[in-house]
């Protein structure tokens, strides 16, 4: 079945003109996190290791207890101002913010407005949150894209910083009581795999910065059956991971084929995933048949950063890529929807 609406799009004249992260100071060990549960693997008779042989992530990062439960704003910010230096760009001629974080400490006012505030922006600029699970941060690309296109905007900013301090601590101890299975702690797993960090981009005219790397366009699809699969707030998140597996590589392989009637990306020389697992990063591999050496990892370390987690890669990978070289970022968030945009280095 061919799907049109507007799913697909081509970018004329945007270029990425930096993207930086903010990585969070602290680091937890997936060690640190088994001694902690110890008593409930005995109890049901799991082993330790799981983190690291199942989803393969060693360690993530979280904030200073020091920063008072505001330090993602802080980062995103920090990650902000060194974008806008990198690319040359002054807070003043900034016309629009997209925050993209899942991270929220209120539910209003917006969390833009912090930042707005925070990087100085002007007045005259446009703020506001997109909220989209893990793809938040490709949305918001694609939309600040589409304003520049249109000609409402010269410059954006995309910004996004994230805090798993609260739920991994939450899951930690939830999973410690009495009552808890083997069921209740498999549903809970991937909370365990989260970590904190911030990321931003700067998005202008590529006719005024020749030295930028232009944004292509690409690809969503939704398959928003599958709403109730991956459900969490800073309590706990919940998944039921088979079959959110499952329903992911349907909607990435199906969207990739109808992706070939305008968009080739069989031979990219890098594929920026957003940062799930291994689990999650081979099915993806396996499904599409791409080239495992041109996918880097940030998972295994930071482990996943929600919807920071593709700019940080891509900020991480960007000192090793050249001129000329493409760029594919894709991506499945909660919900279920997918998103895959290409870049020209």
């Amino acid at each position: 079945m061919v799907l049109d609406g507007n799913a697909t799009t081509r970018h004329r004249n945007v270029s990425l003109l930096s993207v930086t992260s903010t990585v969070a100071p602290r680091v937890t060990t997936s060690e640190q996190i088994d001694a902690k549960l110890a008593p409930v693997l005995k109890r049901l008779r799991l082993p330790t290791g799981l983190l690291q042989r199942v989803a393969g992530i060693y360690e993530r990062r979280n904030w200073d207890d020091a920063e008072g439960g505001d330090g993602f704003n802080e980062a995103a910010i920090a990650a902000g101002k060194r974008a806008l230096a990198q690319a040359g760009i002054r807070p003043d001629e900034v016309g629009l913010l997209i925050n993209t974080s899942v991270t929220r400490k209120h539910l209003e006012p917006s969390v833009a407005v912090r930042l707005h505030h925070g990087l100085g922006l002007p007045s005259s600029a446009i703020n506001f949150d997109i909220a989209n699970a893990c793809l938040g941060f490709v949305n918001g690309m694609s939309l600040a894209a589409q304003m520049i296109d249109s000609g409402q905007i010269k410059y954006a900013i995309v910004i996004d910083g994230e805090d798993a301090d609260e739920i991994q601590v939450n899951t930690i101890e939830r999973l410690g009581r009495e009552g808890i299975e083997r069921d209740d702690f498999m549903s809970e797993f991937a909370s365990l795999t989260l970590g904190s960090g911030a990321a931003a981009a700067v998005l202008g005219p590529a006719d005024a910065h020749p030295e930028g790397h232009r944004m292509l366009g690409g690809v969503t699809r939704a398959a928003t059956e599958y709403n109730e699969l991956c459900v969490g707030s800073v309590e706990g998140m919940f998944t039921d991971a088979k079959a959110l597996l499952k329903g992911g590589l349907d909607l990435v392989v199906s969207a990739w084929k109808e992706a070939t009637r305008d968009w080739n990306w069989k031979g990219m020389d890098r594929y920026v995933l957003h940062q799930v697992s291994d689990v999650h990063t081979n099915a993806i591999i396996r499904a599409v048949g791409i080239d495992r050496s041109r996918v880097p990892l940030t998972y295994p370390k930071f482990g996943n950063v929600g919807p920071a987690s593709i700019p940080m890669t891509l900020a991480e990978e960007a000192p090793t890529l050249k001129r000329g070289d493409r760029v594919l970022m894709m991506g499945v968030g909660s919900g279920l929807n997918t998103a895959m945009m290409e870049l020209a280095w």
